[in-house]
C-alpha cells in the first residue's frame, strides 16, 4: 500500500510525510505548483510531489487530505470513485500518537520551537521522532519518544492521545472558529484530560490555571507559584542564561542562544519534560545550547550593516516579542517591522493589537492581507485597519522593496504565517546590487 498525501506542501502534511517515509511506508503526493518553503524538505527524501490531477489516485493508495482541501477536490473524488480509504491530517497523526511515548506541544504562541526544542534534545540524547509545524518531520519505530506540535484550530488536538500534554499559554486566536476565549479555554481543557501521565504547562499565564484535569499538573515560568522556575535569569545580546528549581529542587544551570522571555519560557517546558523523564541536566544542558531555532523563526542573514529576519510571527503576542527579541539581540540598530497578516477575521478583530505591537519598532510597513478561505462578513477589511493605527507605519507591497533601502544600520523583521519571503527576497537582491554599484 501506499501513502497518498493531497496537500504535501502544508507544513503539517511536509512532516507527516517524512514521518511515514521514516517508518517505511511509501509515499508520494500533491500539490499547487507554487513554490513552497517545504519542498527541500520533501526533495531530500526523494518523496515525489506531482501537481493536483485526479489521474494521480490509483486503486492501491490510502489517502491523506490536507486541511485545506474540500471533498470537491477532483483528487478526493476520484479517491471515493475508487472506495480508497481516506485520513483527514488530524486522524493519520492521531493513529501515530498511540505508537509512541507521544508529547503534544499546543499553544497559541511557541508551539512550533518548543516542539523543535524539546526533539532536538530528545533525539541527541535518546531518540525522537518529531511532527515540527515548520515542515520538518523524522521518524524510526525504534525510537519511544514522539514530540508533535498539535493544533487547536477546530479542536484538532482532540484527535491525539498524549503521554505528556504541554501547554505553552491559552490566548484568543482562530476567531473565525472560536467564538470567544471560553470557548478557547474549554478546548484546552479537553486536550488536557487527554494526557496519560501529566500535563506541563505555563504557569505564568493567567487561563492555564483553570485547567482541571484527572493526572498531574505542572505549571513552569518565572513566578515563585511555579512548580518549574527559571531564576537568576540573564538577557544578553549572546542569549539567555538561568538556573532552574523544580519542584524546590536545584536541577541544572541552562545558557540558551536565543532571544526574549518568550524563548526562556519554551525552554522551560523542555526542560520540565527532560526532569520528569530523568534525564541528567548536564546533558540537557548540552543539547539546549545547540538549538538553532526552528525554520522561519528569527532567521537571521548579515548583508553589511543589515539585519534581515524571516519570522512566522502571525499573531500581535508574537509579532510583540519577535521585535523585543530583536531589541535585545540588537540595542544600537533601528527596528523595522514588515508585517503580512493572515485571515481577515483576525486582522479585523486584533487591528489595535497589531498596531500595538508594530508601534514597539522604530518604523512599520504593512502588507495586503492574506487570504487562503472564505470569511463570510468580513469582505471590507484591509490591511488599512492596522495601518490607521500606527505611529510611523506604511504600506508595501511586491512591487515597493525598493522602499526599504533608505534604512540604514537597521534590523528589518519580515512576520507573516505565509510568503512574505518573496519580499524579503526581493529587498536583499536590491540591497547586495546596491551594495556592488
Amino acid at each position: 500500500m501506499k501513502y497518498f498525501l493531497v496537500g504535501i506542501k502544508g507544513t503539517g502534511m511536509s512532516a507527516l510525510a517524512q514521518i511515514l517515509d521514516g517508518l517505511g511506508y511509501e509515499v508520494e503526493g500533491s500539490d499547487k505548483p507554487d513554490h513552497f518553503f517545504t519542498e527541500q524538505a520533501l526533495v531530500d527524501k526523494e518523496i515525489k510531489i506531482y501537481e493536483f490531477n485526479k489521474d494521480n489516485i490509483k486503486e492501491d493508495m490510502i489517502i491523506i487530505q490536507g486541511n485545506a482541501f474540500k471533498d470537491t477536490h477532483e483528487e478526493i473524488v476520484r479517491a471515493k470513485e475508487l472506495g480508497l480509504k481516506i485520513y483527514s491530517y488530524q486522524e493519520m497523526v492521531g493513529k501515530l500518537t498511540k505508537m509512541f511515548k507521544t508529547i503534544t506541544i499546543a499553544g497559541c504562541h511557541g508551539k512550533t520551537t518548543t516542539t523543535a526544542m524539546l526533539s532536538h534534545v530528545l533525539k541527541n540524547i535518546t531518540g525522537c521522532n518529531y511532527l515540527i509545524g515548520d515542515g520538518t518531520g523524522d521518524a524510526n519505530k525504534d525510537n519511544e519518544y514522539f514530540a508533535l506540535e498539535a493544533c487547536e484550530y477546530k479542536r484538532h488536538f482532540l484527535s491525539y492521545t498524549p503521554y505528556y500534554a504541554i501547554i505553552t499559554n491559552i490566548e484568543l486566536d482562530h476567531i473565525d472558529y472560536y467564538k470567544d476565549i471560553d470557548d478557547v479555554v474549554s478546548a484546552y481543557q479537553e486536550y488536557a484530560k487527554l494526557a496519560e501521565k501529566m500535563v506541563i504547562a505555563c504557569g505564568d499565564d493567567p487561563y492555564t490555571h483553570t485547567i482541571e484535569v484527572n493526572v498531574p499538573i505542572f505549571f513552569y515560568g518565572l513566578n515563585e507559584d511555579n512548580d518549574i522556575i527559571a531564576k537568576n535569569v540573564e538577557y544578553s545580546n549572546e542569549g539567555t542564561s538561568f538556573d532552574v528549581f523544580i519542584e524546590d529542587n536545584y536541577y541544572g544551570h541552562f545558557d540558551l542562544p536565543l532571544y526574549g522571555k518568550h524563548m526562556l519560557l519554551n525552554a522551560l517546558a523542555v526542560i520540565g519534560v527532560c526532569y520528569y523523564e530523568r534525564l541528567e541536566a548536564k546533558e540537557v544542558a548540552k543539547y539546549l545550547k545547540t538549538f538553532k531555532g526552528a525554520k522561519r523563526r528569527f532567521k537571521e542573514k548579515v548583508i553589511g550593516d543589515i539585519v534581515t529576519i524571516d519570522d512566522y510571527a502571525h499573531h500581535p503576542t508574537e509579532v510583540k516579542v519577535t521585535i523585543k527579541g530583536a531589541r535585545q539581540k540588537y540595542p544600537d540598530k533601528e527596528i523595522v517591522a514588515i508585517l503580512k497578516t493572515h485571515t481577515l477575521s483576525r486582522t479585523k478583530e486584533m487591528a489595535q493589537e497589531f498596531a500595538d505591537a508594530l508601534n514597539l519598532a522604530d518604523k512599520a510597513y504593512v502588507m495586503d492581507v492574506g487570504v487562503d478561505r472564505e470569511e463570510i462578513g468580513y469582505d471590507d477589511v484591509t490591511c488599512q485597519v492596522i495601518l490607521d493605527k500606527l505611529d510611523n507605519g506604511e504600506y508595501i507591497n511586491l512591487d515597493m522593496a525598493d522602499k526599504l533601502l533608505k534604512h540604514k544600520n537597521a534590523v528589518l523583521i519580515f512576520m507573516s504565517s505565509k510568503d512574505i519571503y518573496v519580499l524579503q527576497n526581493k529587498y536583499e537582491e536590491l540591497l547586495e546590487k546596491s551594495m556592488k554599484n
